[in-house]
């Protein structure tokens, strides 16, 4: 029974340090990122396996943490509340081709970086061809673009003169 407090436990400390370190940690990991979580995933098998390295309490660890993991999920599906809560909300970052500041800085993120996600995208050149830009739950950058005229169709200042 220890090994699955001590599951429960860990799986709840790093689902909290994951949201803390926000959205974008996940999605933009640089090596040295990549080493750091190997590095907490090997401290949190020390943690969580203390002195058993038995068979029986892997699978109980891995067992637990998987139980957890699809029990949020179900109930992420069934109270959409919680959800927001357990994995985040969508963040419009631009709108009509103005950053907005605020949300932003709460999302850590900068101009250059919305840019270079809708360059990558959709080869946009600014941000003033971006209806919007949205940070996404899973820390990626949605850019939608403002509709684009289709070939030898007229604008609307066109259709004005």
């Amino acid at each position: 029974m220890e090994t699955v407090i001590k599951a429960v436990i860990v799986y709840a400390v790093l689902w909290a340090i994951l949201r803390i370190a926000g959205r974008r940690t996940m999605s933009q990991m640089t090596a040295f990122d990549f080493v750091l979580f190997l590095l907490i995933g090997s401290a949190m098998q020390r943690a969580l396996t203390g002195q058993d390295y038995s068979l029986t309490n892997g699978i109980l660890i891995v067992g637990t943490l998987i139980v957890i993991d699809v029990g949020l999920s179900l109930a992420r599906r069934d109270w959409p509340s919680l959800g927001k809560v357990l994995k985040g909300v969508s963040t419009i970052v631009v709108e009509d081709g103005r950053p907005l500041p605020w949300r932003l800085k709460r999302a850590r993120l900068h101009e250059d970086d919305v840019l270079e996600a809708a360059r990558r995208h959709h080869g946009i050149e600014s941000l003033d061809q971006v209806k919007f830009a949205i940070l996404e739950s899973s820390g990626e950058i949605a850019i939608l673009p403002f509709e684009q005229p289709r070939h030898g169709a007229r604008t609307k200042a066109e259709k004005a003169e």
